[in-house]
């Protein structure tokens, strides 16, 4: 049997690249089901979805103060004429649902959200986000932050963050590099960037580098990068590679003592991690970890970028003192002429997650910013 035999109802979506979240529908038998729709130009959007009607309705969606947005709009009318209504419903019924609007806020008239496909080292496409505004972006001009996770076969987070506002705005480019490791099309893109594949995610990660400067998306000296956990790894290991690529980095509880790290059985998550990463206890993964790990290839003299290191004292997932020996190893190995400033900060109370709450991650965050900013020169 053929999906087209079971007469499917596609839900309507946004134009842009988004995301669907179901929400919690633990009502099996209920015909209403219900999701968030978010992309990085449009707000979060809570919507239902008739499964017997095959219409839809909004509930409710984030409201953003101080940027005009454009109400995107989705008539019903497209989707019945492919999908007919139940025979039980009656004209006047149906006729109702055909005329009904839906509309929903996003800011694609503000703010281009592009996707395009970078070829890497050995000649596979690496989706990239890239996100600037069409008023403040200046192209070759612009600085830039490229964002990677590339584990686990997660897929990288790209929706809807009003924080983005004060960088895009400032003509600022975000860019998301969906790398080799993480999540994609099937589970072989979670193959291809793990285990003794792992140095495609981070040749991956550069390319995707060298594409913004490349394609005039950023200023070949304003670029930065930020990892978090194994995201941390990521970028640590491609500073590493090309440390003049880079003129900023922030590293959040980043993994970055890998090989030490697996070495020890007696860590949470060290077991688990064999799959992802190696068993360094074997000398053909083990040799193939050092080839990569960001504390083990800090080259000696070079200029490095500026970075920021943030840890957490009472993280189970990724220990305190991994950020603690990567700092202190980079201060004593690099050049301390011409490199930048790196910046240990360390969170007493939280954990890998952080403390959490509202004014902590505003907090944090301007903290972030306030520290590219400077990196770069930037002092508006």
């Amino acid at each position: 049997m053929e999906i087209g035999d079971l007469n499917p109802w596609f839900f309507p979506l946004p134009s842009d690249s988004c995301r669907v979240d179901p929400c919690s529908n633990h009502d099996f038998m209920n015909f209403i089901y219900r999701v968030v729709v978010s992309s990085p130009v449009m707000p979060d959007v809570i919507i239902d979805y008739d499964m017997r009607k095959l219409v839809f309705s909004i509930v409710q969606q984030e409201d953003v103060l101080g940027v005009s947005c454009n109400s995107g709009s989705f008539s019903q009318t497209h989707d019945l004429s492919a999908n007919e209504l139940p025979d039980a419903q009656n004209d006047e019924n149906k006729h109702a649902q055909i005329t009904e609007v839906q509309r929903w806020k996003d800011f694609s008239d503000a703010y281009c959200c592009e996707r395009k496909e970078v070829i890497s080292h050995d000649g596979v496409e690496v989706p990239l986000t890239i996100l600037y505004s069409r008023e403040a972006w200046k192209k070759g001009q612009s600085p830039g932050l490229l964002q990677g996770y590339g584990a686990y076969g997660e897929v990288l987070d790209k929706n809807w963050c009003s924080y983005r506002l004060s960088l895009l705005d400032r003509g600022w480019v975000v860019a998301f590099a969906d790398v080799r490791g993480g999540g994609g099309p099937d589970s072989s893109w979670h193959e291809c960037g793990s285990g003794l594949n792992k140095l495609n995610s981070i040749h991956d990660f550069i390319f995707c580098g060298k594409y913004l400067v490349n394609e005039g998306y950023v200023h070949e000296d304003k670029i930065g990068a930020i990892g978090s956990s194994a995201g941390g790894l990521l970028v640590g290991a491609a500073i590493n590679m090309y440390p003049d690529m880079f003129r900023a980095a922030i590293l959040k509880v980043p993994f970055l003592d890998i090989c030490n790290t697996l070495l020890d059985p007696n860590l949470p998550l060290t077991i688990l991690d064999y799959e992802e990463f190696g068993n360094p206890q074997e000398q053909s993964q083990l040799e193939y970890i050092l080839s990569y790990s960001p504390y083990d290839n800090i080259p000696q003299g070079s200029c490095h970028p500026s970075v920021l290191v943030t840890a957490s004292f009472h993280d189970s997932r990724v220990g305190v003192w991994e950020a603690a020996k990567w700092v202190a190893k980079i201060r004593d190995s690099t050049c301390s002429i011409c490199s930048g400033e790196v910046i240990l900060k360390t969170n007493m109370n939280g954990g890998h997650f952080g403390e959490g709450g509202r004014h902590g991650q505003c907090e944090e965050t301007a903290y972030e910013y306030a520290f590219l900013m400077k990196a770069m020169g930037i002092f508006e």
